[in-house]
């Protein structure tokens, strides 16, 4: 670990505005994830277009999109990521990922849809899944008024936000021609893969780590309607009878998170199954690296690595 993280984490730690979030209820959570997002902010890239949208949800619920396209774009439809947030399903926004948006839009010159699907307790499993499908059902409107490249879409997010990422993938193949976008690659950041299994890193990373394994248990006892959801495959896509024919992926792992075995083994289990998949295993990160532009420069060269992956990837569907 190095010295900027290891004295990030020894100031959270001792702060008592920190407190982990399965300490307060989830209106306070939220409120505390937010401020955290704001001590966190980085001089992330400003020279981007930003749109507003919403798109109807299946119960007429109408869900806020924010879109990032590249400043002066050469008109051409634009390759596109479907970017959803993490947070556990609980907290997390728009706002809060707002900086990870603006980088990969920066840096890869593709546009950023990200989605603001509704969280629990409110709405519990699988409101998150509907929501990021009916989004996607949504998409060939939104692409045409967006100059959004529907040839070229990549579904993205970090955590439970890449939960939601790859669940979506697995739905779009198995629906095949039936589906309104077929993903051409997943990037998963850090993903929550199997929330009824036992893993080592839940022990060795679970407190002091950033992510707290207590907290992971209060998320999904929020998010489940009851336990048995949590083996549902949209809720643990390792627990899939079957990965086959899902998009190429990009798998990014933080070696010090509780969620680093799972997120392996998804990977593998990917591999297994006959799917292209890139492991980028950044050692000495923790949980949420992404949001940590301000803390350590190395998160700058993650985003380096990602992005020149993503576009090899979608330079491959040309």
């Amino acid at each position: 670990m190095n010295n900027d993280l290891e004295a990030f984490l020894d100031m959270v730690a001792m702060n008592p505005q920190d407190q982990a979030l399965h300490r307060l209820g989830p209106v306070q959570a939220r409120t505390s994830f937010e401020l955290a997002t704001q001590r966190l902010r980085w001089q992330a890239p400003q020279d981007l277009e930003l749109v507003s949208l919403t798109c109807t949800a299946r119960d007429g619920t109408a869900l806020p999109l924010r879109v990032y396209k590249p400043a002066q774009a050469d008109g051409q439809p634009l390759p596109v990521l479907i970017y959803f947030h993490g947070g556990g399903f609980v907290v997390g926004s728009l706002d809060s990922h707002d900086g990870v948006c603006r980088e990969l839009c920066a840096r890869s010159r593709c546009a950023v849809v990200s989605v603001g699907y509704r969280l629990a307790p409110d709405h519990r499993f699988p409101t998150a899944f509907e929501d990021g499908w009916d989004v996607l059902e949504a998409l060939p409107s939104i692409a045409q008024a967006q100059g959004l490249d529907l040839q070229r879409v990549v579904l993205a997010g970090d955590s439970v936000g890449a939960t939601l990422a790859t669940t979506l993938a697995l739905h779009a193949a198995r629906q095949g021609l039936a589906a309104a976008v077929r993903p051409i690659g997943q990037l998963l950041c850090y993903p929550v893969t199997d929330a009824g299994g036992e893993y080592a890193s839940r022990t060795l990373f679970g407190e002091g780590y950033l992510l707290e394994d207590e907290t992971l248990e209060w998320f999904y006892d929020l998010y489940a309607r009851e336990h048995v959801d949590r083996h549902d495959w949209r809720f643990s896509p390792l627990r899939a009878e079957s990965l086959s024919g899902v998009a190429p992926a990009i798998v990014l792992l933080a070696g010090l998170d509780p969620l680093l075995d799972e997120g392996q083994a998804y990977a593998e289990r990917l591999q297994a199954s006959g799917v292209e998949v890139e492991i980028i295993l950044a050692q000495d990160m923790t949980h949420d690296l992404l949001r940590m532009m301000s803390v350590t420069a190395e998160v700058s060269t993650v985003y380096k690595r990602l992005v020149d992956s993503l576009l090899a990837l979608i330079a491959k569907a040309r």
